[in-house]
């Protein structure tokens, strides 16, 4: 069955909630396409149900309004954390078979949230774009995306996922408005999609330390994506509690992100990132384009000491592990801060890392910069990789070309085998 919103149109200047609302109940016992046809759509937060597809047409808006009020508190997992925040823009809770579809844009109305966060005027924080919980069988394609007012695509402990030719489109300096962020979900396909943020661009989660139950982030497929401005193009972490594995990215372009990959974690978190293969990517403009950093330090304070210290701490639960990753075939040219960032923990190094058939191409002149975020690093530029950490390293058929200093700078801590 096929409902077409208009038929539930509101009066003349109100908002379209209401609208929504009816419309998709009415679709609730069978299932079928709700159809947005051409128009601005204002509304307050839209929820969709089992075997529920939503379309928009060519020339179709829906504008999420920046009225806290309209958005009622709900509990939510917020960056590993259980906590209150409003209720996401578009959602499903426990549902299967869920669709976002067509041509349209979806416009969370961001401004007026991110000001508000600026001026600490928030109680609960900023709703996601899209946020999908416990859901099976969910397909996002084809829809345009913007102004977040934080997360963007939240799929979250979701199964069996495709998020195919969509494009994102945050402002660079919007706080937090990461692209797309699937977290304790399995069996993902992230293809076609371009992604210019203010965060960054496609992050894998699996919970913190104070997630009560965290799940793996598994079997997770990306290509052919175009990503731009983020602070890091793929980024696995730092809520990694869960474990992050089997993941394939390939066929894809960064554009001025700050880092390219970006893998990161600390002490306390534990988890295992394991079983990744990054190839055929091309970066320009990029800070760094590698990153696997154990001392990650964001929201942190100097006096916790646990997160910087560079001495070996005892192993346990809350000890995180990287290993098993494979990179090749990497273009990077105008590298700004190092070519290559690899920073283990002095208990639990990075392991099993090869990196091959890439070529790094520094930029002259470029201004220094940090290439992690880890406490007591200083400012570097045209830097080569830096290695610290690390057992059964692999490098083969690399070139760094324009690099200040050695182009791979390692020290006792690291084994296997690097360039003469």
């Amino acid at each position: 069955m096929t409902i077409d919103l208009t038929q539930f149109a509101p009066e003349k200047g109100a908002h379209w909630t209401q609208a929504f609302a009816a419309a998709l109940e009415a679709l609730r016992p069978e299932g079928g396409v709700l159809r947005v046809p051409a128009g601005r759509y204002e509304t307050g937060p839209v929820r969709l149900f089992s075997h529920t597809e939503l379309r928009l047409e060519p020339g179709a808006v829906i504008a999420f309004v920046a009225e806290p009020e309209a958005f009622p508190l709900q509990e939510c997992q917020d960056e590993g954390r259980i906590t209150r925040r409003p209720q996401p823009c578009l959602s499903a809770f426990g549902a299967q078979d869920v669709a976002v579809t067509g041509q349209g844009v979806i416009d969370g109305g961001g401004a007026g949230w991110w000001a508000a966060h600026r001026a600490g005027t928030l109680q609960h924080g900023r709703p996601y774009l899209l946020h999908f919980e416990d859901c099976t069988r969910l397909r996002i394609q084809g829809v345009h995306l913007q102004n977040s007012p934080a997360w963007t695509v939240h799929p979250l402990r979701c199964a069996d996922v495709i998020i195919r030719d969509i494009s994102i489109s945050n402002p660079y300096d919007s706080p937090n408005t990461d692209g797309i962020n699937p977290e304790s979900s399995r069996d993902v396909r992230i293809l076609g999609c371009r992604v210019d943020v203010g965060d960054d661009c496609i992050t894998l989660k699996s919970g913190t330390e104070d997630t009560p139950a965290p799940a793996p982030c598994e079997n997770i497929v990306i290509a052919d994506c175009c990503l731009v401005h983020g602070h890091g193009g793929i980024v696995i972490g730092s809520e990694m509690s869960g474990g992050v594995r089997n993941v394939t990215v390939t066929n894809c372009v960064f554009t001025g992100t700050d880092r390219g990959i970006r893998i990161k974690t600390r002490r306390r978190r534990g988890g295992r990132v394991e079983n990744l293969r990054f190839s055929n990517l091309v970066m320009d403009g990029v800070l760094c384009p590698f990153v696997f950093n154990m001392y990650y330090c964001c929201g942190t304070r100097e006096e916790d000491r646990w997160v910087w210290e560079k001495t070996p701490y005892p192993v346990d639960g809350g000890t995180p592990f990287f290993g098993n990753i494979s990179i090749s075939g990497v273009t990077a040219t105008g590298v700004r801060a190092a070519a290559g960032f690899c920073w283990g923990l002095a208990e639990s190094p990075v392991r099993g890392l090869s990196i091959r058939d890439c070529r790094i191409e520094m930029e002259p002149g470029a201004e220094p910069g940090v290439p992690a975020m880890m406490g007591g690093l200083e400012t570097v530029s045209g830097a080569g990789f830096m290695l610290r950490n690390a057992r059964e390293l692999l490098v083969e058929g690399v070139t760094v070309i324009g690099h200040r200093g050695p182009a791979f700078d390692a020290d006792q801590t690291v084994t296997g085998k690097l360039p003469e």
